[in-house]
C-alpha cells in the first residue's frame, strides 16, 4: 500500500476514495472497504483511504478525548491488510474543521486529492454543516464533477457496531463481544521498563509495560489471559491491569505480564500484547498466600485455554 504524504501532484481521476478516521479499523470499516474495492474494479481504478492525523472531534471540542483503539502506525498497516492501494492521512486542524460539506468536497476532495468518485459509509457526514447529508453530497457533486455513492449499511443482525461502542466494550470488560467487532484480539504495544520486582519475590516474575500514546485504550483493570510477542515469537501469558492491592499500598496504575514459559531479559524490548479473554477482576486477597495460590489457578487457566 502506498502512504502518500505529498499531494502537491496528485493524479486526478486515479481513484475511488472513502473517507473517515477509522479508529479500530473494525468489521464495519471492513464491509466498507470491501465495497471500495468493488467499486474500483468496476470502473478500472485504485483504491484511496483518506483518513486524519487526529480524531476530528478532538478538534472541535476540546473536551471530547477519545481513548483510541488504534495508533496511527497500527492503523496503517490494519488499512494495508485489507489490499487497499493507497492512504493518505490529512491534517485535521480548526481551518479544516470550518470547511462546508462543499466546501470540503471542493477544496480538500476535488482540488488537493483529485478524486472523483467518493465512496461514503452509511450515514457519514462530514463538514461543520452535519445537517446536510448523502442527498446534498450527491447535488454537490454533480456540480464538482464527482460521482458520491453512498455504501448500505453493514448489519450483523445483532448489534450496531461501531469505534465508539468498542471502547465502552473493552472499558466496561466485555472483552470477548469487543474483539468479536474487531475481528481480532485487541492489541497494546509498549516498552518493558524496570519494576519494583514483586513478581520475582513470589515466583511470578513480569514484565512491566509502559505504553508510549497516552491516547491509547487500556481495558478495565483485571487479569486477562493472552498472547505476548517478543522479537518475533509468540508466548501465551497472565496480564493483569491494576494497582496490585495485595502487595502494593500506592494506587498506581501498571501494566503487567508473566509470560508463561518464558526466562529471558526483555528491558527495554518492545512487545505486543494480545488480549484474548478476561479472567477475573482484580482484588486485595487477604495475604501474599492468598494471592500466590489465585496466580497459580489463573496460570492452569491459562495453560488449559485453547488459543
Amino acid at each position: 500500500m502506498e502512504l502518500i504524504t505529498d499531494t502537491t501532484y496528485f493524479p486526478s481521476g486515479t481513484f475511488v476514495a472513502t473517507i473517515g478516521f477509522f479508529d479500530g479499523v473494525h468489521i464495519g470499516h471492513r464491509f466498507l472497504l470491501g465495497k471500495l474495492q468493488e467499486e474500483a474494479r468496476k470502473r478500472g481504478k485504485k483504491t484511496l483511504v483518506i483518513s486524519f492525523d487526529v480524531h476530528p472531534k478532538t478538534v472541535l471540542s476540546t473536551n471530547y478525548l477519545p481513548p483510541l483503539l488504534t495508533t496511527n502506525k497500527e492503523k496503517i498497516s490494519l488499512i494495508e491488510e485489507t489490499g487497499i492501494d493507497a492512504c493518505v492521512f490529512l491534517h485535521f486542524d480548526e481551518k479544516m474543521a470550518d470547511l462546508t460539506a462543499y466546501e470540503f468536497l471542493e477544496q480538500i476532495i476535488v482540488k488537493q486529492l483529485g478524486v472523483d468518485v467518493l465512496l461514503i459509509g452509511y450515514n457519514h457526514r462530514f463538514g461543520k454543516n452535519r445537517e446536510e447529508g448523502f442527498e446534498s453530497y450527491v447535488e454537490y457533486g454533480k456540480q464538482l464533477g464527482i460521482d458520491v455513492l453512498e455504501a448500505e449499511a453493514y448489519n450483523n443482525d445483532k448489534t450496531h457496531i461501531s469505534s465508539s461502542v468498542i471502547r465502552r466494550l473493552l472499558l466496561n470488560g466485555f472483552l470477548e463481544d469487543a474483539n468479536a467487532m474487531l475481528t481480532r484480539p485487541y492489541k497494546l504495544s509498549g516498552q518493558v521498563v524496570t519494576g519494583q520486582k514483586l513478581g520475582h519475590q513470589i515466583g511470578f516474575p513480569t514484565a512491566n509495560l509502559e505504553v508510549p500514546d497516552k491516547r491509547k485504550l487500556i481495558p478495565e483493570g483485571g487479569v486477562y489471559a493472552v498472547y505476548v510477542k517478543v522479537k518475533g515469537e509468540t508466548f501465551k501469558g497472565m496480564l493483569n491491569i491494576g494497582k496490585r492491592p495485595t502487595v502494593s499500598k500506592g494506587n498506581r496504575m501498571s501494566i503487567e505480564v508473566h509470560i508463561l514459559d518464558f526466562d529471558r531479559d526483555i528491558y527495554n524490548e518492545t512487545i505486543d500484547i494480545l488480549f484474548i479473554k478476561k479472567i477475573r477482576n482484580e482484588i486485595k486477597f487477604k495475604s501474599v498466600s492468598d494471592l500466590i495460590l489465585q496466580l497459580n489457578k489463573d496460570k492452569q487457566f491459562v495453560n488449559n485455554l485453547a488459543f
